[in-house]
């Protein structure tokens, strides 16, 4: 499983870094006749895959809007031409997951969309676990009076509700901010909830390290406490912390996968999994358009899935207890 697990995030990674040359189309490229269009139905021959081109009419009846092959010529699918890795000739179109509302790709958005949603947890990471690495040592290994201040202080951070935080300070960004800024101030915002939590996990590491002999020995020679805890104690939790790292990213992923779902992380037209997935919530397309919900749910899943399968993984390989 856990093999599986990191081989599905090398795959996803893989993606979104290549998502130029993966994805048939730009994820802004609109066609106005085929918005909603389904899935290609793509057919073979002696020379290959190939599509007909569609033809989207409404149904007189109904008035619902339906699509049809035109099959007065074939255009086979191109591996490998015009800097894509499949591409086919205008005017066929190739929705390998069925297009949007406006009729731009969804298969190509979803790759886009993968970048922030994918790239949040290590910049978040960035932010969260020095700032808790440090700020726990400091206080694990000084104890005390200042020990009971900086844990204090920890604790009123984590006592604040971490998702209706992040909504109501999502909710109050300027609106002029663009979605880089944006994507921005959501990471600044999941790190600076996340690191109290880490900093009492490390502040009991240490405190726990720092009466072993070879912390005494470091005294005995003179080194000063700063490079005791720099040398000595914090590389000492190394092993929790590669644990950590696996199983905090997937929060990261859920909490600006949740925000743009409710229209506060990124907007519309950039792509993200939440803002994709919020297009698919309506009950009609639920029931008639399926595939505009379970593909960015799917990947949600299989990325937040991998994650603690990786971390379980790398827990049990580091606690030498179990070893």
């Amino acid at each position: 499983m856990s093999f599986i697990a990191f081989f599905s995030l090398i795959v996803l990674y893989l993606f979104i870094s290549f998502a130029a040359f993966i994805a048939p189309y730009d994820p802004l490229t609109q066609n106005s006749e085929a918005g909603y269009a389904p899935p290609s139905i793509i057919h073979w021959d002696k020379k290959g895959p190939y599509l007909y081109q569609m033809i989207y009419k409404v149904d007189e009846e109904n008035y619902k809007k339906k699509s049809v092959e035109l099959k007065t010529k074939k255009y086979h699918l191109k591996f490998f031409e015009n800097n894509k890795l499949v591409s086919v000739d205008e005017p066929a179109t190739l929705y390998i997951l069925g297009a949007d509302r406006i009729g731009r790709d969804l298969f190509s958005r979803i790759i886009y969309g993968g970048r922030p949603s994918l790239t949040i947890g290590f910049l978040g990471l960035i932010i969260a676990f020095p700032l808790g690495i440090i700020y726990g040592g400091i206080s694990g290994f000084l104890g005390g009076r200042v020990d009971n201040i900086m844990m204090r202080i920890s604790e009123a951070i984590m006592s604040l509700p971490s998702f209706y935080l992040l909504v109501i300070l999502s909710a109050i960004l300027p609106a002029s901010l663009n979605n880089f800024q944006r994507f921005s101030m959501i990471t600044f915002i999941l790190s600076f909830i996340s690191w109290a939590g880490l900093s009492r996990i490390i502040r009991g590491l240490v405190m726990s390290i720092k009466e072993k002999e070879f912390i005494e020995s470091a005294r005995s020679i003179g080194q000063s406490n700063i490079m005791i805890v720099i040398k000595h104690l914090i590389p000492h939790t190394f092993s929790f912390l590669i644990v950590a790292i696996a199983l905090s990213i997937p929060s990261f992923v859920i909490g600006e996968s949740a925000l743009s779902f409710l229209g506060l992380g990124i907007n519309q037209p950039d792509p993200s999994w939440g803002n994709i997935l919020a297009e698919g919530k309506e009950l009609s397309n639920i029931l008639t358009r399926p595939w505009l919900i379970w593909s960015p749910s799917l990947l949600i899943f299989i990325t937040v899935f991998s994650y603690n399968i990786l971390g379980d993984f790398l827990r049990d390989f580091f606690d030498t207890k179990l070893n």
